[in-house]
């Protein structure tokens, strides 16, 4: 059980360092990195990297009130990312609502893979379509590396949809950008430079198993694959085909295990040349390909 007794002690009047120790002690056992979560609270309620270092015998005064409530909410298993309402992927921030999927480290292979493939393209005015755009955070990372790309996401969330456009705006990128409700490819035409997409790939069994700040956290709409977690892949692979350019390429963010099965059902759709990428624990992580000529 989270033990957040000890918070009701933190005030304003609490100096940084012993609300450090507050909150590291209150975490101990039910966080991983109890010490540096307890940073990273403080950090959220508002206090500058530095000002622990600095002036570490400061009085929290106006942020003991953030840290209190933001702490409890932590030690009861809700992430960081969602009480700070945003997360950082690839350099960029982004916010986050109920609806979105949190975006994590390892969905940056897609877009290292994406810039490797098109390395000699760079300069092109590239279509790029995410399907599930969710927090628009793999789109916007590609729109930032390509600078003449256009992107249109996809998701079939009215609030997911207008998260990802919220932060296309706040960055910058709305003129060369669009995002519409839909289930996945319907309604669309190609062809497409670029298509990526992080799917639902959790078996539905193995959802109640999952750490409970994705099990509790994220939207299930972007966690649920169906009985064997390939429902999306199946409803995709005939979609890509369909709307990839000729010298296209497609990237698919893959659960652990699902590549060797992912890359099977494109290539039933007609799609070559795949390939499989492995995230920085070694995971086949991503899988990707184009059309045949």
């Amino acid at each position: 059980m989270p033990r957040t007794v000890g918070l009701t002690s933190i005030g304003p009047t609490t100096s940084r360092a012993t609300a450090l120790a507050v909150l590291a002690e209150a975490f101990a056992g039910v966080v991983d990195a109890p010490a540096r979560e307890a940073a990273l609270v403080l950090r959220a309620a508002g206090l500058k990297p530095t000002d622990l270092i600095a002036e570490p015998d400061a009085p929290l005064g106006a942020a003991a009130a953030d840290a209190q409530r933001y702490a409890a909410r932590r030690a009861a298993g809700e992430p960081l990312s969602r009480i700070a309402g945003e997360r950082e992927f690839w350099g960029l921030t982004f916010a986050l609502s109920p609806e979105t999927l949190d975006p994590r480290p390892e969905t940056e292979t897609i877009v290292e893979a994406a810039l490797a493939a098109f390395a000699a393209r760079r300069g092109e005015a590239l279509r790029v379509i995410e399907f599930g755009v969710g927090s628009g955070a793999l789109l916007a990372a590609l729109l930032t590396e390509l600078p003449a790309a256009h992107g249109l996401g996809v998701d079939l969330s009215p609030g997911a949809a207008a998260q990802a456009r919220a932060n296309l705006e706040s960055l910058g990128l709305v003129a060369r950008s669009e995002i519409r409700v839909g289930d996945w490819g319907d309604g669309l035409e190609g062809p497409f430079d670029l298509i990526v997409a992080n799917p639902p790939y959790i078996p539905s069994g193995d959802i109640a198993g999952l750490a409970r700040e994705v099990r509790d956290h994220d939207p299930r709409l972007a966690l649920d694959g169906g009985a064997d977690g390939l429902d999306a892949y199946r409803a995709l692979a005939p979609e890509i085909a369909r709307l990839l350019a000729p010298t296209g390429r497609f990237f698919l963010e893959v659960g652990a295990g699902q590549a060797q099965a992912v890359a099977g059902l494109a290539a039933a759709a007609g799609l070559v040349d795949l390939a499989t990428h492995r995230d920085l624990a070694g995971i086949e992580r991503v899988v990707s390909g184009g059309r045949a000529p």
